[in-house]
């Protein structure tokens, strides 16, 4: 948006990332002030990639041609101004519409970054988009009753390391790029944790959202541990068959389980004096950890029963993290005491 001021520019990061993602906010937030615009910025460009990936009602190939311009202005390899009308009409939700619409904003404020953190974040965003090119040249040609899956556990893993285990990483090398960081925490120590803090909360989202990307025709779950159980995607579609699929999402519940303990321990890893980022950090394993909680307990092949954590459950969280923060005892048992709740 042409001549818009720099108090325009700067709402991107507060109304406009509020309006896209209400929960992601929450923990932005919380966030000191030297590291509150690099992520926030990072992710406000995520959500706009992620916005064109997910647009159905246009073609993979114009997805994917959206999504390389996009990448090359993130990267800093055309800075022409970027036009999407297509991608703009098609959207549902008004805030991601404006998304679109500011994009050119958000790339001027990427543009007025620091060097480093700009780098930080060009190196993030594309690992993030190569993975939902990939997604979409994967699952492209899926549709209801042609559903199309990952072909092994080590897709999996690719997948939710370049959609979420690379933002472990980026968000770890930001806190010890502008915080003071004590003497003895080991950056590197605490990105290997970061990366499986992220792709413990994408694991969740794909376990929570199995009914809904079936009938997307798309499955995340790996085509050889299906077979092996004598099952294949489109047989998922049947609540019937949540049993026969039993054990092996409960492999799938107890690997993401064993990620968001190694996401606790990133966040108790944390120095003490960090208090922001300690409690922006708690908010989405304690949110994922509840969410796990509820998933052991439903037929997850039904497409009727909507698992999600409550937004009242999401305020008694976070007022819980604040609240016991100052009594270690308790807070560092926090999971646990979700759980129970």
């Amino acid at each position: 948006m042409k001549g818009s001021s720099p108090a325009d520019a700067q709402s991107l990061l507060t109304d406009l990332l509020r309006d896209v993602s209400r929960s992601f906010y929450l923990t932005l937030r919380m966030l000191p002030g030297p590291i509150r615009k690099q992520i926030g910025l990072a992710y406000l460009l995520a959500r706009a990639t992620d916005t064109i990936a997910d647009t159905g009602a246009i073609s993979v190939e114009q997805r994917l041609q959206a999504l390389q311009e996009l990448r090359s202005r993130i990267l800093g390899e055309d800075s022409r101004s970027l036009a999407l009308p297509e991608l703009r009409a098609q959207q549902s939700s008004s805030a991601e519409r404006v998304l679109l619409e500011r994009i050119d904003e958000a790339l001027g404020l990427l543009r007025g970054t620091a060097k480093t953190d700009r780098q930080s974040i060009q190196q993030v965003l594309e690992t993030i988009t190569s993975g939902q090119e990939l997604d979409l040249r994967r699952f492209g040609l899926a549709a209801n009753g042609q559903i199309l899956a990952l072909q092994t556990g080590a897709d999996l893993e690719d997948y939710t390391y370049r959609v979420a285990g690379c933002v472990g990483e980026f968000w770890t090398r930001i806190c010890f790029r502008h915080l003071k960081v004590p003497a003895g925490l080991s950056e590197d120590a605490l990105i290997e944790k970061g990366v499986r803090f992220g792709k413990g909360l994408q694991l969740v989202n794909i376990l929570r959202d199995l009914p809904a990307d079936l009938r997307l025709g798309r499955c995340y779950l790996p085509e050889d541990e299906l077979s092996a159980l004598g099952l294949r995607p489109v047989d998922l579609l049947e609540p019937a068959n949540e049993q026969r699929l039993a054990p092996l999402y409960h492999k799938f519940l107890g690997q993401a389980d064993g990620y968001l303990s190694t996401a606790w321990s990133y966040v108790l890893d944390l120095p003490r004096s960090w208090v922001r980022v300690r409690v922006a950090c708690a908010l989405p394993v304690l949110i994922g950890v509840k969410t796990l909680n509820k998933l052991r307990g439903e037929n997850v092949l039904n497409p009727d029963t909507r698992i999600k954590v409550s937004r009242q459950d999401i305020q008694r969280i976070m007022r819980a993290s604040i609240l016991f923060y100052p009594v270690n005892s308790v807070w560092k048992n926090l999971p646990a005491r979700i759980i129970r709740a």
